[in-house]
């Protein structure tokens, strides 16, 4: 009898709201600094997660490569080790090649093209062939990166002044399509290591969004802003596998809810952040913002895309039916 009692009560308890049996706490990893648009957005969606969800799940924000450099937590999502991250289409490419043409040079006209390629039939097949290639991990939202610029100690205004540049790239082979394709030098660096490497002289060239390059100081070691807007770039927010798979339906719908208006909170932010910094690094920081004439340089990487090789000689990781959908949104 005693016994029975006793289950009964403990039963109870764990169904009980609020108890700490029945509490989860998530880890969300990133590599960007506190002070962007996707941290906050992120510390943003940990108390909407555990509002929504009346506290049975909780999230901690892990920020600047605290729990490793983008390889180690992409490969984290798959054992368990973080719950979310954030992390570039390249990346993402490396379990399923065709998701990384989000981050290819020069596949968007322009911000109105991305946008609606985030909302297009050909992003959702995209993320479902992730999610079946990468052991169930689920994208829940794209939050938009900004267009990527390059840095150097000098200017770039075509693609001549690229040849031999030693720049510093992601660590995904994509990155280096634009580099190869002007001449370059691509040199995949980390992205915790970059400043250091700068400041070295081990690159003497990076490339990153306007608010990057503000967010990690890169203007403290580089003389040159270039405008050459070769990938208008953007972070995927993919829950694990183990975690998606045993959220019940409602849950669900709540982080998918939540990560969303994340992602448009940060989106909105980085937009302004880029329309302002454009003049700021000149008047604010005293740097030279070079204007570029982006057609040679797209002209550069487009005889790539036609003939469907990288400059490696391999495959491009997309067919050619997919690289056609995505230039057919209008």
């Amino acid at each position: 009898m005693k016994a029975r009692i006793l289950a009964a009560v403990l039963a109870a308890a764990l169904a009980a709201p609020g108890v700490a049996l029945a509490q989860q706490k998530l880890k969300f990893a990133h590599v960007y600094e506190v002070s962007e648009p996707y941290h906050t957005a992120a510390v943003w969606a940990a108390g909407e997660i555990a509002k929504r969800t009346n506290g049975r799940y909780t999230m901690e924000v892990f920020p600047a490569s605290s729990l490793g450099k983008e390889t180690d937590i992409n490969q984290g999502l798959t054992l368990g080790t973080v719950d979310i991250i954030y992390t570039g289409q390249l990346f993402a490419g490396r379990n399923y090649g065709p998701i990384s043409i989000g981050g290819a040079p020069y596949m968007f006209r322009d911000f109105d093209h991305w946008k609606k390629f985030t909302t297009s039939p050909a992003f959702d097949e995209l993320a479902d062939g992730y999610q079946k290639a990468a052991g169930g991990n689920k994208v829940v939202a794209i939050t938009y990166y900004g267009e990527r610029h390059t840095t150097a100690n000098k200017a770039i205004a075509k693609p001549d002044d690229m040849k031999n540049l030693k720049i510093r790239v992601p660590d995904a082979p994509l990155y280096t399509l634009f580099p190869r394709a002007t001449g370059a030098n691509p040199t995949p660096i980390a992205f915790a290591e970059v400043y250091l490497a700068l400041q070295n002289k081990t690159v003497e060239a990076q490339e990153n969004p306007l608010p990057t390059i503000e967010a990690k100081k890169f203007y403290e070691v580089q003389s040159h802003i270039n405008l050459t807007g070769h990938i208008t770039d953007a972070l995927l927010t993919i829950i694990g596998g183990p975690l998606w798979n045993k959220l019940s339906d409602a849950d669900k719908k709540i982080f998918v809810e939540v990560f969303r208006e994340a992602a448009q909170r940060a989106t909105n932010e980085i937009v302004q952040n880029e329309q302002k910094l454009t003049t700021d690094f000149s008047t604010k920081y005293g740097k030279q913002v070079v204007k570029v004439d982006r057609a040679p340089f797209k002209a550069a990487v487009d005889k790539f895309y036609q003939s469907g090789k990288l400059p490696d000689g391999s495959n491009m990781p997309w067919p050619k039916e997919t690289f056609d959908k995505v230039q057919a949104i209008k």
